[in-house]
């Protein structure tokens, strides 16, 4: 299994970059998904999507369905785009430090 470090930790990852285990999370996690996102400066919008997925996931054991994940947050699609470049699933989801969620390409 690959692995990345990053600002003194190791994180290992699945073939398409995310991290192995929610468990191995951590705020320097975050700070190296947001560079490889092209993300300049988290801000309360960021973190109230990552914490609603790992509150999401911690409940139900998988990532919730962008449907769920807008409807929750109050932020239409476009506007998690424009949070997440990559997407709901590539990037908010791998921030947070889940696993890549079904049917994400």
């Amino acid at each position: 299994m690959p692995s990345v470090e990053f600002q003194g930790k190791t994180f290992n990852v699945d073939e398409d970059g995310f991290i192995d285990d929610f468990s191995n999370w951590s705020p320097e996690w975050v700070q190296y998904v947001k560079g490889t996102e092209g993300i300049e400066e988290l801000n309360d919008e960021h973190w109230k999507c990552i914490t609603f997925l790992q509150e999401y996931y911690k409940k139900n054991g998988i990532a919730p369905m962008v449907r769920v994940f807008s409807k929750v947050t109050g932020f239409k699609l476009k506007h998690i785009y424009e949070l997440f470049p990559s997407g709901p699933g590539k990037g908010a989801c791998k921030m947070a430090g889940l696993p890549k969620p079904t049917g994400c390409v």
